[in-house]
């Protein structure tokens, strides 16, 4: 199912007016397969979009989607797709989905109105606004503001993962910043990037703090409320009310069951908080403007700039700004040949990912172009699927046909459930076995059978818990109770394998061992004690 909405292609005036701006000379020599920075988006790229994601949605079986695409601050797109749960409610524009990453970016225009407003300084350390803020490193005093906004703190996602709790009451957000006392520093503050969702849970306590207000309470009033966007929500309640779409995961690599993934309050200034594709639109708008929407201003252009400027490295020609990933926008380039250094244009981009969501927001500041996608649904197991729709979707509206996509995760990652499953027979067998030697009541077994098994089985028990324990988390960089909630399928193989591997082994020895004690000698007659 679609729902579209194309009168703004015929938007006379605003196309006259960029037109009468951007010229209408010819490209230059040698530049024909890079559109002109300037260039407008066709009425037949929208029509390519729109094929195209609806093939998508049929071809992934995703249940439903959104797009906005906005230029000179005008909305020129909107579409939709799909359902938005097993209702059979139609997605729209306007319905609320989780953000996931891409709430950072609203984070970080709160935190620029704090230090416009002299309450923050970027350069001064978290603890002279919260003195109480500590880790497991003494290091943790240099933590700047900046360092927050850059990821470039030390702190690493799996020392602070937060992401498998359930809570939900106001006091989360404090306590969350409260506990991460125990967590390690990866690097030194300010050494090199490293993404982590506390960064920005640091920074929406921070604004919390200085601005006397709760931080759900502060977004609403003076982001959420200026940039007119109605189905945007801080807290779960909130857009629940206002019927959010439910979310989706990819079960088994089989099919789409509607899933009810944890979006704890500790986590709403990085990953938590919700909006729709419209209202994602009226953020992207201001943003390009400068700071400015309609008659209302949220950020000074300077704050702005500061926003898009790529302080810190990523890797190759990726940087990142606050809350925003830069790079080219190799996207606007024909495949055919290779643009030269500094030809394409800046993109800023930020992808969300959550167990059962995935956002997309876009910018290219020299067009004036940005896009807004929301998908209700993700499939963990190989999430490049939709990130190759988010590029994808810049190529069509630059002219490019879309290009194959490419799953990049590694088969740890795409068959993990597979894993999962796999220990758990085991782990059935293992205790099979057991319990065949452990109730046979009339014939012993020979010694070797239980000694055999004991062994086997520990190795088993060892082999469960490093891999769960251990080598996942630093595989896929969080912490166990995140693989479990936001890998609903593995986690579901996963739990009982755990309860065996712990619960079972000394249990299951030791009667083993007893049993090879009291078994019959080979001549018939009991062993002598």
């Amino acid at each position: 199912m679609q729902i579209g909405s194309r009168s703004s292609r015929s938007l006379l005036a605003c196309l006259l007016a960029a037109i009468m701006v951007g010229g209408l000379g010819p490209p230059a020599a040698g530049n024909a397969a890079i559109p002109a920075a300037n260039a407008e988006i066709t009425g037949s790229a929208y029509e390519a979009l729109d094929t195209f994601l609806q093939a998508q949605l049929e071809t992934l079986g995703v249940p439903g989607a959104a797009v906005v695409v906005v230029q000179h601050g005008v909305q020129v797109h909107s579409a939709a797709f799909g359902r938005a749960d097993n209702s059979g409610r139609p997605m729209t524009a306007q319905t609320p989905v989780l953000l996931a990453s891409t709430t950072k970016s609203l984070t970080a225009i709160a935190v620029m109105q704090q230090v416009e407003a002299g309450r923050l300084e970027l350069d001064e350390p978290v603890q002279t606004y919260l003195p109480w803020f500590a880790l497991k490193d003494s290091r943790a005093s240099a933590i700047t503001v900046r360092h927050l906004l850059h990821q470039t703190s030390g702190m690493a996602s799996a020392g602070t993962a937060f992401e498998g709790s359930d809570t939900q009451g106001p006091e989360a957000l404090e306590e969350g910043v409260r506990a991460l006392s125990g967590a390690p520093l990866a690097r030194s503050p300010g050494e090199a990037f490293g993404y982590a969702n506390a960064n920005y849970n640091i920074l929406g306590l921070l604004v919390q703090t200085v601005s006397g207000q709760p931080f759900g309470d502060y977004v609403r009033q003076h982001v959420f409320e200026p940039l007119d966007m109605i189905h945007s929500h801080p807290t779960q309640a909130a857009a629940r009310a206002d019927n959010v779409a439910a979310g989706y995961s990819l079960w088994f690599g089989s099919f789409w069951g509607q899933t009810d993934a944890p979006a704890p309050a500790t986590g709403m200034p990085s990953t938590t908080m919700y909006s729709s594709a419209e209202d994602l639109g009226h953020e992207l708008t201001a943003l390009l403007g400068q700071g400015r929407y309609g008659e209302a201003r949220v950020l000074r252009p300077h704050s702005v700039n500061a926003m898009f400027e790529p302080r810190v490295q990523v890797d190759g020609s990726k940087g990142y700004g606050m809350g925003w990933f830069t790079r080219p926008l190799v996207e606007s380039a024909d495949t055919s040949r290779q643009p030269l250094d500094g030809e394409l244009p800046l993109l800023l981009e930020h992808q969300g990912e959550w167990g059962n969501s995935h956002t997309y927001l876009a910018m290219i500041p020299a067009s004036g172009i940005g896009v807004a996608l929301v998908i209700n649904a993700n499939d963990t197991s190989a999430p490049s699927r939709l990130k190759a729709v988010d590029s994808n979707v810049l190529r069509i509206l630059h002219g490019q046909p879309p290009a194959p996509t490419v799953v990049q995760e590694d088969w740890l990652q795409r068959y993990s459930w597979v894993v999962a499953l796999a220990l758990l027979l085991s782990e059935l067998l293992s205790l099979w076995l057991a319990l065949s030697i452990l109730l046979r009541s009339r014939t012993s077994p020979p010694k070797w059978k239980p000694l055999t098994l004991v062994f086997s089985a520990l190795i088993l028990d060892a082999f469960a818990l490093w891999l769960c324990f251990v080598y996942a988390p630093a595989r896929f960089d969080t912490n166990l109770t995140v693989i479990v909630r936001q890998f609903p399928d593995v986690g579901l193989f996963l739990v009982p394998v755990l309860a065996l591997a712990l619960l079972w082994p000394i249990p299951r020895t030791a009667l083993l061992l007893w049993k090879v004690r009291v078994a019959p000698h080979p001549s018939g007659v009991s062993q002598p004690p």
